[in-house]
């Protein structure tokens, strides 16, 4: 089975029989918070009995923390869950998509057998969606995928510029799914986040998860923000039950209480993502504008020759596993995606990196591994 997404340490530790230094996965390197860990150890007591299919004491503690009704959320087991809920609760036939964008998407369209149209960022624009899109949602558009910030890139969208589509959307009758599952690390993310603004739209649906900011991605704990009742009843017959356990649902709670700990990782990681990004222009890599916890850049060129996939390989041969983004619509193996960690490890890998173009410069052959 081909895996399309980045955190497969297991396969890179049987290449190289021992745990690599992932940054393929963007996940809080702060780990879980301590509440979070001591309420899903706690839950292990109760794994007896059947967790609530209703998830109804999470959604009360997500009412309060995102200031909707809890009739209007819905849980799932991941973000990845409900992306493919929405798929089958929306029955689309044809899905509008940004490209590159996150791939679980793509893959969920194919699953109901849904036919796709692409709209292509420019590199030569800095992959920033443009208002030209605006002009792709035509009456055939039943479903647009829009994350936010977009996954690799790490560049967001205005929230006015995204309530604008969510208003064609539902002039049109399309569905417009928002992903803001990394939208908590922005710095100002009431200014992109279209949440308080559900209300207004019967269309829109917006994710979000506990896997990045409360690196929960091993509980799988995800829900979905919708205003519109039928879709929202369509969304709970298409799911499984008991999909979220009773340990994530707990962790989830105790997690949503740790305020101080999601504004210590904002603060922690956006002066990490900065120094990094610095470090990585100074190496000679393009390196995009993220505001996310993650970078996104592309591989340098060696006397005018960009030898796609080579850097993936000459770190994965120093224990270090970062995203290739080859598989990303619109990209090859010379662009790729590193999460930002705390900074012995972020110190590490630009030491890595810096003894790669060093090697690069005595031993210029090296065999493309694209």
């Amino acid at each position: 089975m081909h895996l399309i997404h980045g955190g497969d340490v297991y396969s890179a530790r049987q290449k190289m029989k021992q745990e690599p230094l992932d940054f393929s996965a963007n996940i809080n390197p702060m780990g879980m918070p301590p509440g979070a860990v001591r309420a899903a150890a706690d839950a292990l007591q109760q794994c007896t009995q059947y967790p609530d299919p209703l998830c109804r004491e999470l959604r009360a503690a997500l009412a309060a923390y995102e200031g909707i009704p809890a009739e209007q959320i819905v849980c799932g087991n991941g973000a990845a869950d409900l992306i493919f809920r929405i798929v089958a609760a929306t029955h689309p036939r044809r899905a509008l998509l940004l490209a590159p964008t996150f791939a679980e998407y793509e893959q969920a369209l194919r699953a109901m057998d849904c036919s796709i149209a692409y709209f292509p960022l420019q590199e030569s624009e800095g992959f920033v969606l443009p208002e030209a899109f605006l002009q792709q949602l035509t009456p055939e558009i039943n479903l647009l995928f829009l994350c936010n910030p977009n996954n690799p890139t790490g560049i967001p969208v205005k929230k006015e510029e995204v309530k604008q589509l969510a208003d064609t959307c539902e002039r049109l009758g399309a569905y417009l799914a928002v992903d803001e599952c990394f939208c908590d690390f922005l710095d100002n993310s009431e200014s992109y986040s279209v949440i308080p603004d559900l209300a207004r739209f019967t269309h829109l649906f917006v994710l979000k998860a506990f896997t990045k900011l409360y690196a929960m991605a091993g509980l799988r704990l995800g829900y979905g923000l919708c205003s519109d009742e039928g879709l929202l009843e369509r969304l709970q017959a298409v799911r499984q039950p008991w999909s979220v356990s009773g340990p994530a649902q707990c962790a989830g709670v105790a997690a949503l209480g740790e305020t101080d700990f999601a504004e210590h990782t904002r603060a922690v990681l956006k002066g990490e993502r900065e120094r990094l990004s610095a470090a990585l222009h100074d190496l000679g890599f393009q390196v995009y504008p993220s505001q996310a916890n993650y970078l996104f850049f592309r591989d340098r060129e060696e006397d005018g020759i960009l030898e796609k996939g080579r850097l993936y390989q000459e770190l994965l041969g120093r224990r270090i596993l970062i995203r290739s983004c080859a598989n990303y619509p619109g990209l090859d193996s010379s662009f790729y995606r590193i999460c930002v960690k705390l900074r012995q490890d972020n110190e590490q890998l630009i030491r890595e990196m810096t003894r790669v173009l060093e090697r690069r410069k005595s031993c210029p052959n090296i065999q493309n591994q694209s």
